[in-house]
């Protein structure tokens, strides 16, 4: 069995107002027995401004929230997933990094993982996001090893993609990690439905901390993320559902319903070569 900490923020624009919000919460899963710790995606900044993102990030080697919360690791000795966070780049283009950090019991950065798939959607006639204009995409899919098991690393808009998550599961990975700031409105329509999904079709366990609510920015834009943290077995069962407020949860997982779930519909190994005739 593994105890999880799923952490659901309200993120500001202000990286050093979040950070011992953020703080806090790790701390309180990590004393009531989490053995890893994960938070959403871009746990530092919530911004829609890229001029005010430049003015409040930081590098990854001079991040703030990276090093405080490599340093909580450390001292609680826990496994901490940063789902990732909003990092400045030496890009010739001048876009940002959205990475997500596992961090070791030795305060060590154990994996990095730069979110893959871009979010450029037009949610409504209001509504509309184009994350490719401030953010660099990244090439790499990752699964760490870790002593309890191996974890694949997704963020976000990654959940769309599921020969992402297979590739993973093929790779090894028993969790997949689904960071998120999902829109209200995509949440409320496909969150938990895509979650289940994935975990069903690779026989993971997913697990997904977010953030909610109406995010507090200079320029108000209204932004809204949908919330509710999820930890989804491999047959598909939401084990946990952290609601909308901020705050933490804890799941208990066993592992070995991953070797089971497999068993059960062993779809990994049935893969087959096709054509697509028109």
């Amino acid at each position: 069995m593994l105890r999880v900490g799923l952490v659901t923020l309200n993120s500001s624009d202000d990286p050093l107002a979040n950070l011992p919000i953020t703080q806090g919460f790790v701390n309180a899963a990590a004393e009531a027995g989490a053995e890893i710790v994960m938070t959403p995606e871009v746990t530092n900044c919530v911004s829609s401004s890229r001029a005010h993102q430049k003015d409040v990030l930081y590098h990854e080697a001079d991040d703030p929230t990276l090093a405080v919360l490599r340093e909580t690791a450390h001292l609680r000795r826990i496994w901490l997933l940063i789902g990732s966070l909003g990092l400045k780049t030496d890009d010739p283009d001048g876009r940002f990094a959205n990475r997500s950090f596992l961090i070791s019991p030795d305060g060590e950065i154990a994996a990095r993982y730069d979110k893959i798939h871009m979010f450029d959607v037009d949610v409504s006639a209001t509504e509309r996001y184009r994350e490719s204009d401030g953010y660099r995409p990244g090439e790499r899919a990752v699964v760490a090893t870790t002593p309890f098991a191996k974890i694949g690393m997704t963020i976000c808009y990654d959940l769309r993609f599921p020969h992402l998550h297979r590739a993973l599961a093929k790779a090894g990975a028993d969790i997949i990690t689904q960071p998120a700031a999902f829109t209200a409105v995509t949440g409320e329509a496909h969150w938990h439905s895509l979650l289940r999904a994935r975990a069903i079709e690779t026989g993971c366990f997913v697990l997904a901390p977010a953030q909610t609510g109406h995010h507090k920015e200079k320029v108000d834009v209204k932004r809204r993320t949908y919330g509710h943290s999820l930890a989804v077995s491999p047959w598909g069962e939401v084990l946990f559902d952290g609601g909308v407020e901020p705050g933490w949860g804890l799941v208990d997982i066993d592992l070995a319903e991953v070797a089971k779930a497999r068993k059960r519909i062993p779809a990994l190994l049935h893969d087959r070569e096709f054509k697509v005739e028109l």
